[in-house]
């Protein structure tokens, strides 16, 4: 299961209207390799299913992911942070065991 934080739901709500995006998009997450902690997240709005897609509604919000992320996502929580010293969206991943000073990467 992924999740949404009540920040996270509000800032792509506005997102969604602001891009003028269709009821049918949704945020779709993944995990590559790179970043200096060995995994890095990527994130993107998209209204095209793909035959791995695991999806998950939380907040009223469409998360999708493909298997092999869900393995490293699993119970992650979606969350915004904004103002001056803001981290934009980032991941509060349990499974993550060591994340680089930034945020953008981490290792499990």
């Amino acid at each position: 299961m992924l999740f949404v934080g009540d920040s996270a739901k509000t800032k792509i709500e506005e997102l969604i209207q602001s891009d003028n995006l269709t009821p049918q998009h949704f945020v779709r997450v993944s995990v590559t390799s790179g970043g200096c902690s060995g995994l890095t997240y990527n994130m993107e709005f998209d209204n095209q299913d793909r035959a791995d897609d695991q999806a998950f509604e939380d907040k009223g919000i469409k998360i999708v992911t493909d298997f092999r992320s869900l393995l490293y996502l699993f119970n992650t929580t979606l969350e915004f942070s904004g103002g001056l010293d803001g981290k934009g969206f980032y991941f509060d991943n349990p499974n993550a065991s060591r994340t680089c000073a930034c945020g953008e990467s981490f290792a499990v």
